[in-house]
């Protein structure tokens, strides 16, 4: 079985957007460079034409990824979000019991994942440790520092 992706819709339409870009522009863009460094010669030792392929190879492997990812996406709907306990899409407030700071993360899919804006994959430890959770419960993590343990303050859509 694939893997699948948690995703919003808005994140699906920008990755689809993005896969209509490389697929009707870029893929064009990189033939077009191709055919203006093969124009120059020998190709065993001309820097444009390698570089143009690579490019092209980035180019396609972009796309399969993308492909992949659309093919095999799950749409998180947030209004149907139960949010008794912890589930991709959360926004969980948590408590620090080393420091008493509160910190509000976001719990996302692998691919809208972004640790400077507090958005937590689900499949990151921290992610992980969370899913399931209630308010009031306790999180436990081992990190290469030691542990550190948190404390579920509040689970909101």
């Amino acid at each position: 079985m694939s893997k699948q992706y948690k995703i919003t819709k808005e994140r699906l339409d920008i990755i689809k957007n993005e896969l209509t870009y490389l697929k009707t522009v870029r893929e064009r863009e990189v033939a077009e460079q191709i055919k203006v460094a093969r124009s120059f010669g020998d190709l065993s030792e001309n820097s444009e034409y390698d570089e143009a392929k690579n490019e092209q190879g980035r180019v396609f492997s972009r796309i399969a990824e993308l492909e992949n990812i659309v093919a095999h996406a799950v749409i998180i709907e947030l209004e149907a979000l139960d949010t008794n306990a912890v589930s991709v899409g959360c926004r969980v407030t948590v408590r620090d019991l080393s420091g008493g700071e509160d910190e509000v993360y976001t719990l996302v899919g692998s691919q809208e994942a972004d640790p400077a804006e507090m958005r937590v994959s689900d499949e990151s430890p921290f992610g992980k440790a969370m899913l399931g959770r209630t308010v009031g419960e306790k999180i436990t993590l081992n990190v290469p520092a030691g542990k550190i343990e948190y404390e579920i303050v509040s689970i909101d859509k």
